[in-house]
């Protein structure tokens, strides 16, 4: 039996922690400070831009929530955030490499969005999407058709949190035979979303359907999550895999 064998057998065991320097870039984060329920003012953004510089990073592209409802966040008000960031970055001499996209909530302005190309992308024309955590959109494999159409290349944001897919994966097989990348939150193997959660991350996993991961990261109580999630078997197989695209952005 193998070290995975023995390890996702019976008696599962901690890990030693896993240093995230070898993911380089986190993709889904709340660094701009004021403009969704992320970080609330530059001192707490430069905070936690210094722990995940602690745990191993090396740059963070920072995803502010985007929706018709709520935190509006056009790319204008995104890109200047960005820039306010960047120079305090600079000033207080943290040698973290930020850059931002958005997280795009799939709601009725997301069509608009995406058809007159108003989307904030990263890597290669990825544009990181969430659903409602009600029930699954009618409009999900549409919207990924247009956005594909459009030459955006759709990463669906924390699969493993939404419970409508916990019993049926054939919605997931769809969007996976589709070519539609999924971001795993880190957190949610630490347990930070429950223990559902976390088992649907792990059956993900077993998958190999996870080809990126972010820290979903909004205050301290997150870098905490992040620091348990160290240990974590799943979260050392998944980076061993040696699918996951973080490395490259």
């Amino acid at each position: 039996m193998g070290v995975f064998g023995k390890l996702f057998g019976k008696g599962r065991q901690a890990m030693p922690p896993l240093d995230y320097g070898v993911l380089r870039c986190d993709v889904h984060s709340h660094f701009i400070p004021g403009i969704d329920d992320g970080a609330p003012d530059l001192e707490a953004s430069l905070q936690l831009l210094g722990a995940m510089h602690d745990l191993g990073y090396r740059k963070v592209i920072t995803t502010p929530h985007s929706m018709a409802d709520g935190y509006k966040n056009p790319p204008e008000v995104i890109l200047g955030g960005l820039e306010k960031l960047r120079r305090a970055v600079k000033e207080a001499n943290l040698p973290m490499e930020v850059d931002a996209a958005a997280e795009y909530y799939l709601d009725h302005a997301l069509q608009q969005k995406v058809a007159a190309q108003r989307v904030l992308t990263f890597g290669r024309d990825m544009v990181l999407f969430e659903l409602p955590f009600v029930s699954e959109p009618a409009v999900l494999l549409s919207m990924v058709f247009e956005m594909q159409t459009q030459g955006f290349q759709p990463v669906l944001a924390h699969p493993e949190r939404y419970t409508f897919w916990y019993a049926d994966h054939g919605t997931m097989e769809k969007l996976k035979d589709r070519n539609v990348l999924f971001q795993l939150n880190i957190i949610a193997l630490a347990g930070a979303y429950g223990p559902a959660a976390k088992k649907a991350a792990e059956r993900i996993i077993d998958k190999g359907w996870y080809e990126l991961v972010g820290s979903d990261c909004h205050g301290m109580k997150h870098i905490k999550a992040m620091e348990a999630a160290r240990t974590e078997p799943y979260l050392h197989k998944l980076v061993e895999s040696g699918k996951l695209l973080n490395p490259t952005l």
